[in-house]
């Protein structure tokens, strides 16, 4: 049974549980609503909860918790042998699951009989030449190993599929009968749902902070295990990036500063760019505009925050940086050797930035009271002084907040940094020559390299808890900022 028609079923049980629940108190009551202790549709929520919830959960537990169990079952059986050089277990691990998934595939096509897809015996070069028909096998051979162990996973597998169905049921049922069983006029129905919802509630605003702390224990695993490997100081301090994926790192620099110096540079051009753009944006938006040509501009600048970060890559390599090359390259000022630079990607971020700085400082300037407006007004203040000398003083907590989580944004770009400002990783004050950061060089680590058990690949991790770290600290300063100095109006 496919996890979709088990999880109709459970939910059509439910949905009959809510019915009967609501008739079974309802009888018990005499048909009189007075003589119960709750409404109606709490008896039947109560048995609609019972019967799913229960279930639902065992059901993605299982499904989590499967996977890793056949996989630990099956690599005991992989052979010492079939782990070739330069290949490691998680490897073969994935071209087992591969093989099982085109047996599967291939039952299910006619492509191969069950027998053989489950005979022991059965020779692997029939196998593979029935799974290149069925078009379900992308290696260049099966050994007699690899297809054992993808029997192994599949029988397993099926297994707990089986398991994972027959125990979602019994436990659908036996909430159903439990729920519905005790269901009378006396029972406090709406106590035990209204409990139940905030469970759920509690469970759904616990999501982001399980995700954030899964995230930062990944980073400092993996970090503590580069750091075992390569020297603490000379990531921190080294001023050489030259990761060598040959030799297991003996030849690899991997000092992070020309990367640090590209992310601040980068991302300095871009507030350059945004934060005068969008704050006199802000500025016209909230105090000059008129309400329809604001109901039109507004709208239309926030588009630039839902252009995709590869639409602004594409458009800083083949705009932004060609036009630059053409007054500051060769046949210019000289400047430039390349369309790739630390201007180019800082322009490009700088425009994707600005609806982010004006939405907010728009926001935070007409949250100013009109009193405060009014009242510069009547004192012989013109709406320019007002607004310099009252309603910017007013908001500029708020606003320098904004700047500082935009420029935590800024940091974290990828995209247009991989497009548009090169990947060399060097210290230079010239921001016409092409740099990197540390998102990038993330992205360049993990790409093409399977194996964590090198510096090159755990250096990733290393790059993304200081990343991590950098933009927790400007999200804690902005948020410091707003807090202590927003004046708090009537």
């Amino acid at each position: 049974m496919t996890m979709s028609w088990l999880t109709l079923i459970i939910l059509a049980l439910g949905v009959v549980g809510y019915f009967l629940g609501r008739q079974r108190a309802m009888a018990s009551a005499g048909g009189d609503i007075r003589n119960l202790h709750s409404l109606p549709v709490y008896y039947g929520a109560n048995v609609l909860f019972g019967t799913v919830i229960p279930s639902i959960v065992f059901i993605v537990v299982l499904s989590i918790a499967l996977p890793s169990f056949v996989g630990s079952r099956v690599s005991g059986t992989v052979p010492e042998s079939e782990i070739a050089e330069g290949s490691s277990l998680s490897l073969v691990l994935a071209e087992v699951k591969r093989v099982a998934n085109g047996l599967d595939n291939a039952v299910r096509g006619g492509h191969m009989t069950e027998a053989m897809a489950t005979d022991a015996g059965a020779d692997p070069a029939d196998v593979m030449d029935r799974l290149k028909d069925a078009g379900q096998i992308v290696t260049t051979q099966v050994t007699p190993e690899v297809l054992e162990a993808a029997q192994t996973y599949r029988s397993l597998y099926s297994g707990g599929k089986t398991f994972l169905t027959i125990g979602a049921l019994i436990i659908a049922v036996a909430g159903f009968v439990f729920s519905y069983m005790r269901t009378n006029h006396e029972f406090r129905a709406r106590n035990l749902v209204e409990k139940g919802i905030l469970i759920l509630l509690i469970l759904a605003a616990s999501v982001a902070i399980m995700t954030t702390i899964g995230i930062v224990l990944s980073l400092i695993f993996n970090t503590i295990e580069f750091f075992r490997l390569y020297p603490v100081t000379d990531f921190f301090f080294g001023l050489t990036w030259s990761p060598s994926f040959s030799g297991r790192g003996g030849s690899s620099e991997l000092g992070i500063i020309p990367l640090i110096w590209g992310t601040l540079y980068i991302s300095f051009i871009a507030l350059l760019v945004a934060v005068p753009i969008g704050l006199f944006a802000a500025i016209y938006l909230s105090e000059y505009a008129s309400a329809k040509v604001r109901a039109v501009a507004k709208p239309a600048l926030e588009v630039l925050a839902g252009i995709p970060t590869i639409v602004y890559g594409l458009f800083a390599l083949l705009t932004i940086g060609p036009m630059l090359m053409s007054v500051f390259g060769r046949d210019g000022l000289g400047w430039m050797s390349g369309a790739s630079s630390v201007m180019t990607a800082g322009l490009v971020m700088g425009i994707m930035l600005i609806p982010f700085v004006s939405s907010l400082s728009d926001d935070i300037i007409n949250s100013v009271p009109q009193a405060m407006r009014d009242g510069s007004l009547g004192l012989g203040a013109t709406q320019s002084e007002t607004i310099k000398q009252v309603v910017l003083p007013a908001a500029l907590p708020g606003i320098v907040g904004a700047i500082i989580l935009a420029a935590s944004r800024a940091i974290g770009e990828t995209m247009i940094v991989v497009m548009g400002a090169g990947a060399a990783a060097r210290l230079n004050l010239n921001p016409f020559e092409a740099m990197t950061t540390i998102t990038a060089k993330i992205v360049s680590q993990l790409t093409g390299d399977s194996d964590f058990a090198s510096p090159e690949a755990l250096v990733a991790f290393a790059l993304g808890m200081t990343l991590f770290v950098i933009t927790l600290g400007l999200n804690v300063l902005a948020l410091h900022i707003v807090r202590k100095y927003r004046e708090q109006y009537e």
